[in-house]
């Protein structure tokens, strides 16, 4: 009976063995598992950081570009002289066509209301052209044809006759706003001072300069 208990004791080390052979499986397999979800929130931690990144370069660029609204250029382009009349009073009268362009520079449409252009001669308003309400669409210049009339008597035209030119200075402002993605609207205006030489002689209208 003694010989059979003595044969038993060798299987109990096998037994532990492989009960201490399983623990270190699971303890591997655990720290596999533990050093897998690890790597998987280190990777979504740094895809959530550069799509943030992505993001913050994305709206700079539309700040800069897109939602950055400037204000539109208003000028005169050209006059066509249809009448022009002087007399020895001295006076002057003066009937034209003229072509103004309002230039949109923004990412949206712009639309802007009624206004005058006043025609100034030494420092009078001596005429004026009406400038209808438009829109010029994105990034696009936008012509219209008007016509006005100049009128004037003044002691200063003599000399002006005289030598067969005279100057003219407008004056005008639009005001508008800029409609971006058709949800943003900005408010913006422009002013345009224009110089021009008048040949009385020719009856044309040359060296117009607006800024």
């Amino acid at each position: 009976m003694a010989e059979k208990k003595q044969e038993a004791y060798p299987f109990a080390p096998y037994a532990n063995g492989q009960a201490m052979a399983r623990s270190d499986a699971k303890s591997s397999r655990a720290h596999s598992d533990d050093e897998l979800r690890r790597k998987k929130r280190i990777k979504c931690l740094i895809y959530i950081v550069v799509f943030a990144v992505f993001q913050i370069i994305v709206i700079t660029v539309l700040a800069l570009t897109v939602m950055r609204v400037k204000s539109p250029k208003f000028r005169i382009q050209a006059i066509t002289v249809e009448e022009l009349n002087t007399t020895s009073n001295p006076s002057l009268t003066m009937r034209f066509i003229a072509e103004v362009s309002v230039k949109n520079p923004n990412f949206g449409r712009y639309k802007y209301d009624q206004t005058s252009i006043s025609f100034i001669y030494k420092g009078t308003q001596v005429g004026d052209a009406v400038v209808p309400q438009e829109t010029a669409r994105t990034k696009a210049t936008r012509k219209t044809i008007v016509s006005g009339a100049v009128t004037t008597i003044n002691s200063n035209l003599a000399s002006d006759i005289s030598s067969g030119s005279m100057t003219l200075s407008t004056y005008s402002k639009i005001n508008g706003k800029v409609y971006l993605m058709n949800m943003i609207k900005k408010k913006k205006s422009a002013e345009m001072k224009c110089t021009m030489i008048v040949n009385l002689t020719t009856k044309q209208v040359h060296d117009i300069k607006c800024n």
